[in-house]
């Protein structure tokens, strides 16, 4: 049966590779709400813009007047919450949009979502779900061993996984307190197609690409699960669909990495898809900077709940889904070149002075 998705932060990296498989892959409906700061971006979703199975609407999350008027106008089935600050080192320069997005956005999508809830014929109101998409980063920092699984403690350790954590609450309150069906999920690092290139992997393609040093964080030891960004929305949707109603699900690539394994990684792929003469091996531009504040030392990610209960599992090795990230940013430059033009040109963040 075909459903109506709303997805909030629908033009942001995961949302807009959620709309794609939605539209491309699905009979689903769907309408994108996203407020289009710095990371969200049409360009993301103008292969899939043109079906009559897509809307946009440009609004801010906290804004409680349009969130009502969208979800009274589309009537969802199923509200998938994506939007949000998302970037660590963003969150050490200016910690109140990630409050003011993460936690009070959350809040009024919840409020807007249980009044629509309220009001819906039976069969709608038993199928409705609110889906919140959180990050493994609300679980602080692993030592050499272990996983996150979705019992382990919340001890967040950054402005962003904090303001993360306590809209992982909200969620859960409001399904406990007023019987809202909610899901969660919480994921580890994603990489893939239109990644804002402040984030580690396209900034490191980038820069090689352009001769520049490629920033290694203080010995480049800290580890990361790594999933690729459609792996990651094939599993959002199966979770929105089928995932048990109170749940959460922790989705992950089963591909840790330090983070001077990925940089060197695509050094070499970067060595064969676009080499350089002028610079010879990219690896001689790996520079070493200064750690950032509170930079967790390693996370990972235990999917095996998702795995078990819906049967998902990754399509793609780290190895391949990096050779197509790579071959992704070769062949769609003037995506990038946009974004180095003018909003972002590969600046430090979050140093803190």
């Amino acid at each position: 049966m075909a459903r109506r998705f709303l997805v909030t932060g629908g033009a942001g990296f995961i949302g807009s590779a959620v709309v794609r498989h939605l539209v491309e892959d699905t009979p689903h409906e769907v309408c994108v709400v996203d407020k289009l700061t710095y990371a969200g971006n049409l360009d993301n979703l103008a292969c899939v813009a043109g079906s009559p199975r897509y809307a946009f609407e440009k609004a801010d999350i906290c804004d409680v007047q349009a969130v009502r008027r969208i979800v009274e106008g589309f009537r969802p089935d199923i509200v998938m919450h994506l939007a949000a600050e998302s970037h660590v080192d963003r969150s050490i320069d200016g910690p109140a949009a990630f409050i003011e997005t993460n936690v009070t956005g959350t809040f009024v999508l919840l409020q807007c979502a249980r009044d629509h809830w309220q009001k819906l014929e039976p069969a709608r109101k038993e199928r409705f779900r609110f889906h919140h998409v959180s990050t493994d980063e609300v679980f602080g920092s692993l030592g050499p061993d272990g996983l996150f699984h979705e019992e382990s403690p919340y001890r967040p350790n950054s402005p962003y996984s904090a303001s993360k954590a306590a809209s992982d609450h909200l969620v859960r309150a409001w399904h406990h307190t007023y019987g809202l069906p909610t899901v969660a999920s919480n994921c580890s690092n994603n990489y893939g197609p239109y990644h804002f290139p402040e984030k580690l992997i396209p900034l490191v393609i980038l820069n090689a690409l352009e001769g520049k040093p490629l920033p290694v964080y203080g010995n480049g030891e800290n580890i990361r699960d790594w999933l690729f960004v459609e792996d990651h929305a094939r599993a959002l949707v199966q979770i929105a669909l089928e995932g048990r109603c109170g749940e959460s699900y922790n989705v992950g690539g089963a591909s840790e990495r330090t983070n001077l394994e990925v940089v060197r990684a695509i050094c070499r792929l970067m060595d064969e898809l676009a080499p350089n003469p002028a610079i010879g091996p990219h690896e001689r531009l790996i520079t070493y900077v200064t750690d950032r504040p509170g930079h967790d030392l390693r996370y990972a990610i235990d999917a095996g709940k998702i795995t078990r209960e819906l049967g998902w599992r990754p399509l793609e090795t780290f190895e391949t889904g990096l050779c197509k990230t790579v071959r992704w940013y070769l062949d769609n430059r003037a995506w990038w070149q946009r974004i180095r033009s003018g909003v972002y040109r590969g600046e430090r963040l979050g140093s803190v002075a």
